[in-house]
């Protein structure tokens, strides 16, 4: 198995509970990591046989273009949608920051991190 990382792709979108948060925005980190089988990719040296980052990239970046109320539930998002459209990767882990959250003192992030196996 091989770990696949994607990290620190930045976002400014539109999530969060206060109106000010959905009509503002604010600016979030994603950091992904997959375990896939890579042995065939290894060998071959085709794109076809391992997972394209860009189009990785591209998912998440349609799904944070989605405004949500709750961090989790975009998280969970990426991971459905990624679980289901690569079916090459056999674990995820998300990790989904939001900067400088509105929390009344300095905070440089809140971040939640999800994990999804195939099973």
């Amino acid at each position: 198995m091989t770990k696949i990382r994607l990290a620190n792709m930045e976002f400014h979108a539109f999530h969060g509970c206060l109106e000010h948060e959905k009509e503002i925005g604010n600016t979030f980190i994603v950091s992904l990591e997959a375990e896939i089988d890579t042995d065939w990719a290894n060998d071959s040296d085709d794109l076809n046989d391992t997972l394209d980052y860009q189009l990785i990239y591209n998912v998440i970046k349609d799904e944070m273009e989605i405004p949500s109320n709750l961090l989790e539930h975009v998280s969970q998002r990426i991971l459905n949608t990624l679980m289901e459209y690569f079916p090459v990767i056999e674990s995820l882990k998300i990790e989904l920051s939001k900067l400088n959250p509105p929390l009344g003192g300095k905070i440089a992030s809140v971040t939640i991190i999800q994990e999804a196996t195939r099973e």
